[in-house]
């Protein structure tokens, strides 16, 4: 059943949880703030600094109908940051030899894909982790029906005007495409073989499967109506996807899973996650992918922009005339963010579970004044 709560409720709400924890730190007074203003759900941050985690604590509230405080084991759906767990598998795959880079996706997925404007122009799988393969999401992407004639007498229109490799567009088919091929080339099912080569060696709990996860951990969604004021739960956020399991064929319904988006995972195991990024593949004494490989990650594809394979390098994005890497997300409700500097080993983790809707130059507001604020106290002025 749905629960609807008015904004002067869930105000209400936020202000006395977050007013309730001790204060631990004065960056807290600033993210109850930040809460208030953009209506919050719930809060979860991470801090990193001198390459150690320093920082973890959530604000507001899991659950609203329940009045479940949200705490730091409590695990989130991350959204468009599952996309560089995907482009990490592919990097383990390239440097066991099993693919390319610049091989066709076409030989990789048992099928051809081809722009049909382009019908010579091979589409790499480069191409699809960068976001430069001219597939778009105009017809879904949580199927591979989409792209077969026999399926989809539209499947064309899957496919934008310009030549592959020449632009960047975003598109979530690019990431569920590459999910399939770690499937098909790994022989192990998507999510097990992410779990099994990223997860356990890094020490991580979570993954993609809910049936395999601990449901009472999971953080509720909550989608803001800005039209009548209300949050909403997101009922589907977690549906288990059991009738879809149970029909899988392995190396084609891996979309099952969305590789493009179906992590789900803590602030604190995401901001250890984000620690292996920031030290170019190596989390303690435990290396998951090289040093080139992550070095491939975190260059940009191309100088028209920011994003490499799966993250992004901004100078802009989230704290003026600061180079940070990093991605975003955002499903049902939930906004998300990781952003790192490499060199000076410090990153940020921020994932709120609902609230207001306000972009700030193409980012959500509340994540990018609590990244601000994270860094203002712990970097800037600790």
């Amino acid at each position: 059943m749905k629960v609807w709560y008015t904004l002067l409720l869930l105000v209400t709400i936020v202000f006395t949880n977050s007013k309730s924890l001790s204060a631990q730190h004065p960056v807290e007074k600033s993210i109850d703030s930040i809460m208030q203003r953009f209506q919050a759900v719930g809060i979860s941050v991470a801090v990193v600094k001198n390459n150690k985690l320093v920082y973890n604590h959530s604000f507001g509230y899991s659950n609203l109908q329940n009045k479940t405080p949200l705490t730091t084991d409590h695990i989130f759906r991350i959204a468009s940051i599952s996309k560089s767990f995907t482009a990490t598998g592919i990097m383990q795959l390239v440097e066991a030899g099993k693919l390319s880079l610049q091989q066709d996706i076409s030989e990789l997925l048992g099928f051809t894909v081809r722009n049909p404007k382009f019908p010579d122009k091979v589409i790499t799988l480069k191409m699809l982790l960068a976001h430069r393969s001219s597939l778009n999401d105009k017809q879904g992407y949580f199927t591979l029906d989409i792209l077969q004639a026999d399926k989809n007498p539209e499947w064309a229109k899957s496919f934008n005007d310009y030549e592959p490799g020449s632009t960047y567009q975003y598109c979530n088919l690019n990431f569920n495409l590459a999910g399939t091929i770690i499937e098909r080339v790994s022989g192990q099912r998507f999510d097990n073989y992410i779990v099994q080569h990223i997860f356990n060696p890094l020490g991580l709990y979570g993954g993609y499967c809910n049936d395999s996860l601990d449901n009472r951990r999971f953080a509720t969604l909550y989608e803001y109506n800005k039209d009548s004021n209300i949050f909403v739960a997101a009922e589907n956020a977690y549906h288990p996807r059991r009738e879809e399991l149970a029909k899988y064929i392995m190396g084609y319904s891996t979309p099952v899973f969305s590789p493009t988006g179906g992590v789900k995972i803590s602030a604190h195991d995401l901001a250890r996650y984000m620690m292996m990024h920031m030290n170019r593949g190596k989390l303690g004494k435990q290396r998951i992918i090289s040093k080139k490989s992550s070095g491939q990650m975190q260059t940009p594809f191309a100088a028209d922009n920011s994003y490499g394979l799966a993250l992004e390098v901004n100078t802009s994005k989230v704290v003026p005339g600061v180079t940070l890497t990093g991605h975003t997300g955002s499903a049902y409700g939930l906004y998300s963010a990781m952003f790192f500097n490499p060199k000076k080993k410090y990153g940020f983790v921020v994932i709120t579970n609902g609230c207001k809707l306000e972009d700030t130059d193409g980012m959500n507001g509340l994540l990018k004044e609590s990244l601000q604020a994270l860094y203002r106290y712990f970097i800037l002025n600790p």
